[in-house]
């Protein structure tokens, strides 16, 4: 853990990669606006696989896949698009969006979950597959307006447990809701609420890359949105949730530590954006690798240590109540 140099000495928990961004859409095999929010994971040869989000020059998305050996260089990026809207599915007619992806151990498949979008608004739909080439949709599994979803790696008391961010006309905030059979989810409650007043995350909160196990609890990454005088502003901090039960969020980070400060991050179609989707974890088994949306352009590459992670969380964390406001505690 390094520190920012000045009076306040923030640590420095993301360090960026030095070849940011690591892909964009001057790299891409067809023509594309722009290729950000990837989903990530490590594929059984070691190798990396990013899902990413690609926007054409119409303003719809799709997703293609990327593959690389060291996750960071040599990309082979599909010729064409890996997921794209499908006729068959009218929720995806204007385009399928941010994917996350977990692996299922259990079924020995990956489950990506992606925002379909329609007139009828933002929804979650989720995927199954194999190897990234062929999909089992299993079509919308929370209706719109619902997005920024990722299932866990395991089941709890025999059920599928997945993390979302309804909308509704006051709030908008994280859930978990549980599922027996990959299809039909239910027994929802809020894990995380937006704050209130100044707070960076106080407008509305989201889940980025999907839930990290660790022997501490499941460690999470969110978004967090404020506007400002000049738009919305993204940044990102971090929850810890109980391993047994995760509709309980033990710690919430009261300070953002990742927020937009690269050009790259500050400047682009949207503009003061950094969305990680996707994480990887390196065979050290501490070195977490953030792939990241920047500024909804292109896509970066961040590492960050999970143990000093954790070990800031427990000095900047506090328990929610349920209003989302902070208490002030400390989690051994």
């Amino acid at each position: 853990m390094s520190l920012l140099p000045g009076r306040h000495r923030a640590p420095i928990l993301f360090h960026r990669h030095d070849r940011n961004p690591i892909l964009s859409a001057a790299q891409w095999p067809y023509p594309a606006n722009s290729v950000f929010n990837a989903g990530a994971t490590t594929l059984p040869d070691g190798s990396t696989l990013l899902l990413c989000r690609v926007e054409d020059f119409r303003g719809l998305s799709h997703l293609t896949a990327a593959r690389s050996r060291d996750g960071l260089s040599a990309w082979h990026i599909d010729p064409a698009p890996t997921l794209s809207p499908h006729p068959d599915h009218p929720e995806e007619a204007w385009g399928v969006e941010d994917p996350r992806i977990t692996y299922l151990p259990s079924e020995q498949q990956y489950a990506v979950l992606y925002t379909a979008y329609s007139p009828g608004g933002p929804g979650v739909a989720l995927a199954l597959t194999h190897d990234f080439v062929t999909f089992e949709r299993r079509g919308l599994i929370f209706p719109p307006e619902d997005k920024d979803a990722a299932i866990f790696p395991t089941q709890f008391g025999g059920r599928w447990a997945a993390l979302h961010r309804p909308v509704t006309s006051t709030s908008a905030n994280i859930h978990l809701s549980y599922s027996e059979n990959l299809r039909h989810f239910g027994d929802s409650r809020t894990v995380l609420e937006a704050r209130r007043g100044p707070w960076w995350d106080a407008r509305k909160v989201g889940l980025s890359a999907p839930p990290i196990r660790t022997d501490h609890g499941w460690l999470l990454i969110y978004h967090g949105v404020k506007t400002t005088g000049s738009g919305v502003l993204y940044r990102n901090g971090l929850a810890l949730l109980d391993l047994e039960n995760p509709s309980r969020c033990l710690l919430r980070s009261d300070p953002w530590v990742f927020g937009p400060r690269d050009l790259s991050e500050r400047v682009g179609d949207v503009d003061n954006v950094v969305f990680p989707c996707g994480t990887t974890l390196a065979p050290d088994g501490d070195t977490l690798r953030v792939y990241y949306g920047q500024a909804d352009t292109s896509i970066g590459l961040a590492t960050a240590s999970i143990a000093d992670l954790l070990a800031w969380l427990h000095l900047n964390g506090s328990v929610p109540n349920s209003s989302g406001a902070p208490v002030a505690a400390e989690i051994s």
